[in-house]
Formats: structure tokens, sequence, C-alpha cells
């Protein structure tokens, strides 16, 4: 059985969202653990011991065995619960593990070759991941650390799926047994739209300049009315009399 991480958790005796409350505030963090035919015991785990391991990938992925006083208990992480603003760690769900019952689990699915493979390196396309990790089951002696596919061979509008993921001797994907969901593609580039131009100030479709062919506003001299106004004040103003005194 493959551990990969070791920390201490202390037996919780108060429940209850205040006695949780009061706990993240001391540095603590709520857990509990169940499975293996037993009833569920509370824990206290360290808030940056957390903080530190949940960073790493392989902290939802592997076997973890906890020191609870002087007895020890193998585990699998099941659920992290983040505070949505800040970098806290609010709860956490462990299962037990029995060496000889299977275990559900999820792992991430490592992608080789995407760099080199046809439909990247000579026709251009780009790689596109469907899913990061799946759920296995399998024993705990038999737990593989993460899944690897290999796309080395994909060309061009080409999808690989959870059946073509290898699996190590005594592992298996129970959700295969429903649907084989696509896991990774290559698909050629979508082509970028153009970015709209600004029409110059009183062109046809800029802001404020009037559509072609309507009609000016009401009470709006008509092009060239003011010049035609002037004229005929001009032609029609009172004659000069002619001729000085009698």
């Amino acid at each position: 059985m493959r551990i990969s991480f070791t920390f201490g958790a202390d037996l919780r005796a108060t429940q209850g969202k205040g006695a949780s409350r009061r706990l993240r505030h001391a540095g603590k963090v709520p857990a509990i653990l169940y499975g293996a035919h037993k009833d569920a015991q509370p824990l206290v785990l360290d808030q940056q011991n957390l903080l530190t391991m949940i960073a790493d990938e392989r902290f939802y992925s592997s076997i973890v065995r906890l020191k609870i006083g002087e007895a020890t208990q193998e585990a699998i992480v099941k659920d992290v619960q983040m505070h949505p603003a800040r970098n806290v760690v609010v709860h956490v769900d462990l299962q037990r593990v029995v060496e000889n019952e299977r275990i559900r689990i999820r792992l991430p699915i490592h992608f080789k070759g995407e760099s080199v493979s046809p439909g990247v390196k000579t026709q251009g396309g780009v790689v596109s991941h469907m899913r990061a990790d799946v759920e296995v089951s399998c024993l705990p002696k038999d737990l593989p650390e993460f899944l690897q596919l290999d796309v080395s061979d994909m060309s061009l509008n080409e999808t690989k799926f959870l059946a073509d993921i290898p699996l190590p001797a005594g592992v298996a994907i129970p959700e295969l047994t429903q649907r084989n969901a696509p896991v990774v593609s290559i698909h050629a580039p979508r082509a970028e739209e153009p970015e709209p131009v600004a029409a110059a100030p009183g062109a046809p479709g800029a802001p404020g300049a009037a559509p072609a062919g309507a009609a000016p506003p009401a009470g709006a001299p008509a092009a060239g009315g003011e010049a035609k106004k002037g004229e005929e004040k001009r032609e029609g103003g009172p004659a000069k009399k002619e001729g000085g005194k009698k």
C-alpha cells in the first residue's frame, strides 16, 4: 500500500457550528473520518499543515496515514471544502481504507506527446482537454499515482475516449459501464473575428450621423434655403426714389 502523506489528527470532543467556528479561529480544521463499517469519528486537523499538503496534486489521489493519538489509520481524501473568499480550509472528509476492500478515488490524467502529435506539429491543430481526472476503482495495493494517455499519434479532428486510457492491473473506471466519454481531441484553431473599425465622425453609420436619404428635421432650412431667401429680399426690397428736391 503506497502511503504518500502522514499527518497528525486529534479527536474532536465538541461538534456543531459554534464549535467548528472556534476551531477555525484557533488555526484548526474540523474533519470527519468514516467508512470500513465503523462509526464516523470527528477529528481536528492543523490548518497550516493542510494548506501545505493540498497544494500537492497527489494529496487527492493517494492513501494518507493519520496518526490519532497512539493509533494510526490509513484513509483517502474524499472532499476538501475551501472558504469562498480566503485561502482557508473549512472542512475535510476522509474515508477509512481497508487493505482487502476496493476504494473509489479520482486520479489525474497526464497527457503525453501533445507537441509531437501530427495534428499539432504538422497540421496546426489545437489540443482540447475534456477531462483532467477520472474516478477509478481498485484495491489499495493497486492504486496508481496517476493515469497517462499518449496522444502522440493523434491527427487533426481525432478524439480519444475513456476506453483509450491504459489501466494498470486491478484498476477499473466505473463510468465506462455507462458511457465512454471523450477525454481529449485535436481540432483546427478557430478563426479570430476582425475587430470593428470605428466610423469617422459624420460618416454614414457614425454616432449622430443621419441615415442616408433621410429628410431634414422639421423646421430646419432646406439646403440653399438661406441664400434664396436673401436673394428674394434684395430683389423685392423698396425701390429708391429718383430725383432730388422739387
